[in-house]
């Protein structure tokens, strides 16, 4: 039996997948992610402006992913700002 990844839409992503958070069995690359969330949010996360954080290191590379059991990987929309 293999774990689970915890994935948080943060900000319009949230709204976009419907939920907060989801789970999905680990492990998890970039791939796996794009194929495992809703289609909006994989259109999103294909853009340079969001990044990707996976047990609380902000990746460079987002296609680097590889997220195993217990990790927690965070979508982080663009920082609207004033």
């Amino acid at each position: 039996m293999s774990g689970k990844v915890i994935v948080l839409f943060l900000g319009p992503l949230g709204d976009l997948a419907g939920a907060e958070s989801a789970e999905f069995d680990a492990p998890l690359d970039w791939k796996g992610l794009l194929d495992a969330v809703d289609p909006a949010v994989t259109e999103q996360l294909q853009l340079d402006r969001v990044n990707v954080a996976c047990a609380g290191k902000v990746l460079g590379d987002k296609t680097t992913l590889q997220a195993n059991a217990g990790d927690e990987i965070a979508l982080l929309p663009p920082v609207s700002g004033g």
